[in-house]
């Protein structure tokens, strides 16, 4: 690169852009140096770290080892994650390295050699680690939500808002809400703004979500929500509750509730769904998840018998939403299948 400070700091805000949208960055950075730490890998081999150490590294973070086997036993710490997750990692391995002025440190060849060891301890691995699968929020329990929450208090609004909305528009949880308070950016976030109310060719209100990011666009990519009325649990009226019980401007986050001193704040993630989680258990259900609103919201739609390309193409999935929620079919098959040995008058 040419010595010239405007291209020097050009270079510097799009390194920085690049890194801005890996999630796995810091997990990936923090999990290396630990596994650096516990098997006394030195400073100098960390940047740039070698081939056989990001190899032994991968296969120590994809390993869950069986404690029944004694060549395994000992006092070494394991926190195994998925092999997808480990990919993530290296990725962002190779990002740290890029952005500190290193070549990449693994060549076409060593990764093919990483990836085959993987493979190797998925299928070694196989269902030790399996997740049960996230449980659909049902219009049961949508209903249940809204009769316990109290819709005048700011709190309480704000989390009905954003289980009506992930509902009915099938939203990624991490959508509506934070990770942290102070994780929220009106570049990245859906604000206040970013909402538009209209009426459809029918003359039926509606209402559009702009998102600034989404986990399947493309960068500078808006991806738009629609909702429309659906009677009690209606998002429509749920923003509009929104907007009434908490006044904020158009950078404020859409999502957002006032505190005891009238500070606007974004909706947190794991405060959110404790909160949602606390009304589910007071009425005998289990535990919910974020995602489980965008599953139950298109296991609904496809139960009601609403075209999968309809369902595809309003939750902004690539590949049709039967492939999609597979898990959830057990919920709508017998909207499709059932009884179709009557008409044979069988």
């Amino acid at each position: 690169m040419l010595p010239i400070p405007i291209i020097e700091r050009l270079a510097s805000l799009a390194s920085q852009a690049s890194l801005a949208d890996t999630a796995s960055y810091g997990a990936g950075l923090r999990k290396f140096h630990l596994f650096c730490d516990i098997f006394s890998v030195p400073e100098t081999d960390r940047l740039p770290a070698s081939f056989p150490v990001l190899h032994s590294f991968a296969i120590w973070a994809a390993a869950d080892p069986d404690i029944n086997d004694p060549t395994l036993a000992g006092d070494t710490p394991f926190e195994p994650v998925s092999v997808t997750t480990v990919r993530k990692y290296l990725a962002a391995l190779r990002a740290w390295h890029i952005a500190q002025g290193w070549p990449a440190p693994l060549t076409s060849a060593d990764s093919d050699r990483i990836n085959w060891s993987l493979r190797g301890l998925e299928q070694m691995q196989q269902g030790r680690r399996t997740k049960p699968p996230r449980p659909p929020i049902t219009l049961t329990m949508l209903a249940a939500l809204k009769r316990t929450l109290v819709l005048s208090d700011p709190f309480d609004a704000c989390i009905w808002a954003i289980a009506c909305c992930s509902f009915w528009g099938m939203m990624r949880f991490g959508e509506t809400s934070v990770k942290s308070r102070s994780q929220f950016d009106p570049s990245r976030h859906i604000t206040r703004a970013h909402v538009t109310f209209g009426r459809d060719l029918d003359n039926r209100p509606y209402a559009r979500l702009d998102l600034p990011t989404a986990k399947t666009a493309k960068p500078g990519e808006i991806q738009s929500i629609f909702l429309t009325q659906q009677g009690e649990v209606c998002p429509l009226e749920a923003l509009s509750n929104l907007s009434q019980v908490v006044p904020a401007g158009p950078q404020d986050p859409l999502f957002s509730w006032r505190d005891n001193q009238g500070n606007i704040r974004p909706m947190v993630r794991d405060t959110a769904m404790h909160r949602i989680n606390a009304v589910l258990h007071a009425w005998g259900w289990g535990t919910a998840f974020g995602h489980s609103f965008r599953i139950g919201g298109a296991t609904f739609f496809l139960g009601q018998g609403v075209s999968p390309e309809i369902v595809r193409i309003a939750g902004r999935w690539k590949s049709l939403a039967y492939e999609v929620y597979i898990r959830a079919f057990e919920q709508v098959s017998s909207q499709h299948l059932a009884n179709r040995s009557q008409r044979y008058g069988l």
